[in-house]
């Protein structure tokens, strides 16, 4: 067995594809695969489930994912101890669902990166359930969700609560709603909705907040950026938590407004979750720091 064998099928599960993780890793596909084989061959398991589509990893690579990742994670802290400046430099990947992540994650991101000489960051944005999974899987260091009241943590991940912020409207700057202090879903329904796709809290938030009387215009979108494009441009109105409008660059420049909403009382808070484990690594402890410092901070700061 070889470090780059385990290496490899991590690489897989991270890039969803032989194909993606052999460009990214800059070896020949044929040759990653047969490493994945000889080590499929080796374990007496079946890694990967390889179909004409693609490959993807198995149901007892997932068992063994994390074990695999502890043994990684060991030796890049032993090449780390020994001296090894390249695995010093570890990656850090967060995952981060999009709605109101921008002026918390990249402060947070550039103060990680004065600090910790060397470091490289990912940030992917994802849904919410695909932060969960990966967090488990080990093929992210740090999740950044939206939690509703009542929600709960999946077993396993440690939170820590960031922001807390309330669902608000969100109104072209010229609309006539944004003459009133606050907006009620009577208003909403009676105008173009732009929702978030199944999957994210704002979906979730909607069906909750209009019940079965749904906006009988009912746009979609992947995530909280594209929602406010969407209403910049006119094109109809939605419903995001506040902290991801206050600040954004279409908020500054006055194309976009919030309005609170009539009645209600949710809360809503951006967390930062981890694997639960006895030993965190410094980098990803470093993270949360600076994620908690900029959390503290007042938003203009976090925007100037």
């Amino acid at each position: 067995m070889r470090i780059e064998q385990l290496e490899y099928l991590t690489a897989v599960t991270r890039f969803g594809s032989l194909r993606r993780a052999s460009e990214q890793l800059h070896v020949s596909q044929p040759a990653l695969s047969e490493a994945i084989r000889k080590l499929e061959r080796e374990l007496g398991v079946t890694l990967l489930d390889r179909h004409r589509s693609g490959a993807r990893i198995s149901l007892a690579g997932r068992e063994l994912l994390q074990p695999i990742v502890d043994v990684l994670e060991s030796v890049a802290r032993l090449k780390a101890t020994a001296g090894d400046q390249l695995a010093a430099r570890r990656l850090l990947r967060i995952g981060t669902v999009n709605a109101g992540t921008a002026s918390l994650v990249l402060p947070a991101v550039r103060a990680f990166q004065a600090a910790y000489a060397g470091a490289a960051v990912e940030v992917r944005n994802l849904q919410q359930d695909d932060i969960h999974v990966s967090l488990a899987e080990g093929t992210l260091d740090l999740g950044l969700v939206n939690l509703l009241d009542g929600d709960d943590v999946p077993p396993g991940l440690e939170p820590t609560p960031l922001l807390l912020g309330r669902p608000a409207a969100v109104l072209p700057a010229s609309h006539p709603l944004t003459a009133q202090s606050e907006v009620s879903a009577d208003d909403l329904r009676a105008e173009r909705f732009v929702a978030m796709r199944s999957g994210y809290l704002m979906y979730r938030f909607a069906h909750r907040l209009f019940g079965s009387d749904l906006p009988a215009a009912w746009h979609s979108t992947d995530g909280a950026e594209m929602g406010k494009m969407m209403v910049a441009e006119g094109i109809g109105l939605t419903v995001l938590p506040d902290y991801s409008v206050l600040g954004d660059p279409l908020e500054r420049a006055g194309m976009i407004v919030t309005r609170p909403l009539a009645g209600d009382t949710t809360v809503i808070t951006m967390t930062a979750l981890h694997r639960r484990r006895a030993r965190v690594l410094p980098a990803v402890q470093q993270m949360l720091g600076h994620l908690r410092e900029q959390a503290r901070q007042p938003l203009q700061a976090r925007t100037a």
